[in-house]
């Protein structure tokens, strides 16, 4: 079968969406299906179209839908999707989401955000991550905190940072933020925080190939996020041993889990500071947290992601 996946993320970018496009294109070429990866569709000849983002991949689906009325359509709902663009635009977004066969969601959480009428073709798929080395690379003399994720508003990226000011004396918490800013505003308030919080260091963007050695120099990663549609680093760092503290958004608590011991409320950089000290200075509750995570990292392998992309493909295409 030949796949078209549109994707609103460039070739070259790094955003979420391009790197779930380019993951599940792999995956589905493992398949045995002819993947061509795009910005969009206009009328290239395709049998199957995985649009990413209702709303940014929403003139792709129209052209699809007028060109192959009845032809199978897959929509992959970002998190902008449902807390934003179904509130501040639901025109256009209820309009593909209406048009696909089926919508997948990245968390579990996601489909208490949609109207009851497309329940039925929702399916949650998480995210895999490649097995990562999760030997340990760590500064005995810091108790080192990774934040990962560019710089730009539904990150929240600087509360981490802020937390840091509420660190006792005696904490050996280092904490590094690798992810690009997105404005010379946030370049110049990350470099400031930088200079003004000891413990803070802003790294910028790093390659790709040079993050599983940022997880073996972790002892947990932070998501401070306001929204999220279910992060790919939260995965990569569950598969990696490293315990993640995460915002009591649903994007998170969607795919870690309920129960999970690692929130704190969002935006609350005093509460924050608390769970690391936690996990800094009780062994057992940072034991707790790594456990839970091993648990949860059973669900990201490839082979469950490609095996759930392919029964919802033969399950549209019957």
């Amino acid at each position: 079968m030949h796949i078209t996946v549109v994707t609103p993320a460039k070739k070259n970018s790094t955003s979420g969406n391009r790197t779930t496009a380019s993951r599940w294109g792999n995956l589905l070429k493992a398949s045995g299906h002819d993947v061509e990866v795009t910005t969009s569709y206009i009328d290239q000849p395709t049998d199957l179209l995985i649009a990413l983002h209702a709303w940014r991949s929403a003139a792709s689906v129209k052209a699809y839908r007028k060109r192959h009325p009845q032809a199978p359509l897959i929509v992959g709902l970002g998190g902008t999707d449902v807390n934003t663009f179904l509130k501040s635009d639901p025109e256009t977004t209820l309009e593909t989401m209406n048009s696909a066969d089926a919508l997948i969601g990245l968390h579990n959480l996601i489909i208490n955000e949609l109207p009851e009428h497309l329940h039925a073709r929702y399916v949650t798929i998480y995210q895999s991550a490649d097995t990562l080395k999760t030997a340990k690379n760590f500064d005995e003399n810091y108790f080192d905190i990774s934040v990962i994720g560019h710089l730009r508003e539904e990150k929240d990226p600087f509360r981490t940072a802020l937390s840091s000011g509420h660190l006792p004396d005696t904490s050996r918490i280092r904490i590094s933020h690798y992810g690009k800013a997105t404005s010379d505003e946030w370049a110049s308030e990350a470099r400031q925080l930088s200079a003004r919080l000891p413990r803070y260091h802003w790294k910028g963007e790093v390659p790709r190939e040079d993050i599983p050695d940022v997880y073996a120099s972790s002892r947990a990663m932070v998501i401070s996020s306001l929204q999220e549609g279910g992060a790919n680093v939260v995965s990569e760092a569950l598969v990696a041993d490293v315990p993640v503290i995460a915002s009591d958004i649903a994007g998170n608590t969607g795919l870690i889990g309920a129960d999970y011991g690692g929130y704190f409320p969002v935006g609350n950089e005093k509460a924050l500071a608390e769970l690391l000290w936690k996990i800094e200075s009780d062994h057992e509750f940072y034991e707790a947290l790594k456990n839970y995570g091993r648990k949860r990292a059973r669900d990201f392998t490839p082979e469950r992601e490609q095996q759930a992309l392919a029964d919802l493909i033969n399950r549209i295409t019957k």
